[in-house]
């Protein structure tokens, strides 16, 4: 990669991975991943602030870079193993509060992925709220980060999510 192409790559990276704000909603610290090229799902992560007075709930996601998006958690199913499962109802945003959407725990999670994650780029998501209706943001695709616990999404078998 040329100094020029290094150059505008970050640049990207910084004004991707700008907050989003709307409705009183702000999501910071956004970053998508998937563990490999060719991998068949990935996982987005952030946190969701709720700079309101009311309980807000994040009920959906939509991107085109997957056939399937949907909430997803960890669930403890005993003897040190966690089970990955659909979160129909979606996660809670408390008035005046934050929820992460955080590796090892909750997360944006798309199937069937539609093309690569490419490091630099960035995918568009749609994220749907009870209240506050839908937020598109731009979250830059970061397959270097390691925080949260480091699971890794993109070698799961996600195709019989609950």
């Amino acid at each position: 990669m040329s100094f020029t192409s290094k150059l505008l790559a970050a640049a990207a990276a910084v004004t991707f991975a700008l907050p989003a704000l709307a409705d009183g909603l702000m999501i910071n610290d956004a970053y998508a991943r998937t563990a490999m090229k060719g991998a068949k799902s990935g996982a987005a992560f952030m946190q969701i602030m709720n700079h309101t007075d009311s309980d807000d709930r994040l009920i959906g996601a939509s991107s085109e870079i997957a056939k399937k998006v949907e909430l997803h958690t960890h669930k403890d199913i005993g003897d040190g193993v966690l089970k990955m499962m659909h979160v129909k109802e979606g996660f809670a945003i408390p008035a005046g509060g934050m929820h992460a959407l955080a590796r090892g725990g909750d997360h944006v999670m798309f199937m069937g992925l539609t093309q690569d994650m490419i490091a630099g780029e960035s995918v568009e998501v749609t994220l749907t709220f009870e209240k506050a209706g839908e937020i598109v943001v731009q979250i830059p695709v970061d397959l270097e980060r390691r925080d949260h616990g480091g699971m890794d999404h993109g070698t799961m078998d996600h195709s019989k999510s609950e």
